[in-house]
């Protein structure tokens, strides 16, 4: 099965995640299938770039989108109505 997730980057103590679509099976930081987007929770205002049109493709094929994914989604997508 497919899952979008994060991929955590950055240095230690100052971390950086990248939205990803990868399989299931494998690890956290284990190969990619594509790069959606990126997290960055450590600023003011948290950061979230997301390529919206990649994200409905995927959904779209079936792949499931982490619990933490689904609520950055959301809150994205508010930021950009606002």
């Amino acid at each position: 099965m497919v899952k979008i997730r994060l991929k955590r980057c950055g240095r230690p103590k100052e971390p950086v995640y990248r939205i990803i679509v990868c399989d299931s099976r494998k690890k956290r930081d284990g190969k990619v299938i594509e790069t959606l987007g990126h997290y960055d929770p450590k600023k003011q205002k948290s950061k979230i770039t997301l390529d919206n049109e990649r994200y409905d493709y995927w959904i779209k094929c079936g792949a499931q989108p982490s619990d933490i994914v689904s609520v950055l989604v959301k809150k994205s997508a508010k930021e950009v109505v606002a």
